[in-house]
């Protein structure tokens, strides 16, 4: 069966060969690298330039995106028919082709990640170390996490006040170094879109500058809402262990909890709209400079703009997932619940960027007289369905999470390493 065939719909005048083939998954893939650099861009705010009232987020934001490095990749390898050879990329990187760079960039990105955590948990994993090597009856569990954070120390157990200020001196280069290469990660993604002459909608100057601004917003609306789930958690921790043995100190710490996620709430919506005002100006320049300019491809361009995907972009998009969301994070007096609507519809917009972007890209012929269509699968009724369909693309967003979970038994993204 050709690729693509089980979710296109044809209409009008289109040529026998073309189908919908880049699908959800390919969407996810920029959609996923977006979070990746948005989340290394936030806590960078506090390692780069020292913005005190993130301190909070920062290192959150860090172990996140070590989370979501994985699952970048995760999009492009459910997409190929041959999964197997995705490891050529990394294997083989060079710079003949964008694809074949993200060998080179992915892992450059992924090395100054590991070494900026390494840095900023190591007098964790000494002080770990020592202290379960010190217990005399280990359980099956300590003896598995003393071997982990014995592993992780790399040997070097010095902790003394010149080895941290070293450790913070790497912690600050390494961070200043991955913000090009973060950047530079998710804006090649748009320079593969903006390069493709034969595409009208994806040919353009500022995709690549699109793709960058977009991505910083989702990343940062996606710590804002992971670091209010997991602070509502510890809330309700609180509380079940103070209905257990009802203490004064409990009941100071839930609400030392609250007042601590409110604060860094507030101050992170400020850098979010700012980066989401820079967002919309840009996708509107585009979508204006089209218009004015009147390119050979605008009568076709138009026609799926404002008729066929008008509900996609200007009422979804740009409506639901930018001013709606901008209006929400503007009004004084933010509270918890508008934040998480308001994130919500940050990230929703996000998406419908990149559907539009992808599924749009290909929605009409190169005829430019025939359209088609993309149907979702939604209920998978063979492995292809399921991997290009609803099934998917919710395993690409669970599959960070859950290496999240299990991040944070090793690094304590709410622990004293943040007070360094």
């Amino acid at each position: 069966m050709i690729p693509g065939e089980l979710w296109t719909l044809k209409d009008l005048f289109v040529l026998p060969n073309e189908y919908i083939y880049w699908s959800i998954q390919i969407v996810m893939y920029p959609f996923m690298t977006g979070l990746v650099a948005g989340s290394f861009v936030l806590s960078s705010l506090y390692h780069v330039f020292g913005i005190k009232q993130l301190k909070g987020i920062a290192s959150f934001a860090l172990v996140l995106c070590f989370a979501l490095l994985p699952a970048a990749m995760l999009p492009l390898l459910m997409h190929l028919q041959n999964p197997l050879r995705g490891i050529n990329v990394m294997m083989t990187p060079h710079f003949t082709s964008a694809i074949a760079a993200f060998g080179v960039v992915f892992s450059t990105y992924f090395a100054i990640v590991a070494s900026e955590l390494w840095f900023l948990y190591r007098g964790h994993f000494v002080e770990q170390s020592v202290s379960l090597k010190k217990r005399p009856h280990k359980t099956l569990i300590e003896w598995l996490f003393y071997l982990i954070f014995t592993a992780l120390t790399l040997g070097s157990f010095d902790i003394t006040e010149p080895a941290r200020h070293k450790d913070e001196k790497a912690i600050r280069v390494l961070a200043t170094a991955g913000i090009p290469v973060a950047l530079f990660l998710h804006g090649y993604a748009g320079f593969i879109f903006g390069s493709v002459k034969a595409n009208a909608l994806w040919m353009t100057p500022l995709m690549p500058v699109i793709f960058i601004m977009s991505a910083v917003v989702s990343g940062i609306a996606l710590c804002m809402l992971a670091y209010i789930v997991t602070m509502e958690i510890r809330k309700l921790l609180v509380f079940l262990a103070r209905r257990e043995q009802p203490q004064t100190h409990v009941v100071e710490r839930r609400e030392e909890i609250k007042s601590v996620e409110i604060s860094v709430i507030k101050m992170t919506s400020r850098y979010l709209l700012f980066f989401l005002v820079f967002a919309i100006s840009l996708e509107l320049l585009d979508l204006i400079f089209r218009g004015y300019t009147g390119i050979a491809s605008w009568d076709v361009l138009s026609t799926v703009l404002f008729g066929k995907d008008f509900v996609k972009v200007f009422v979804l998009q740009y409506g639901l997932g930018m001013f709606v969301p901008l209006i929400l994070l503007l009004i004084p007096g933010l509270t918890i619940r508008r934040t998480i609507v308001g994130v919500t519809l940050v990230l929703f917009g996000v998406f419908m960027m990149r559907w539009n972007v992808v599924i749009g890209g290909q929605a009409f012929s190169l005829t430019l007289a025939g359209y088609m269509e993309y149907v979702l699968p939604v209920i998978p009724h063979s492995v292809e369905t399921f991997r290009e369909g609803v099934a998917g693309a919710l395993t690409v967003l669970a599959f960070p999470f859950v290496l999240f979970y299990f991040y944070a038994k090793i690094f304590p993204v709410f622990g004293s390493s943040e007070s360094r």
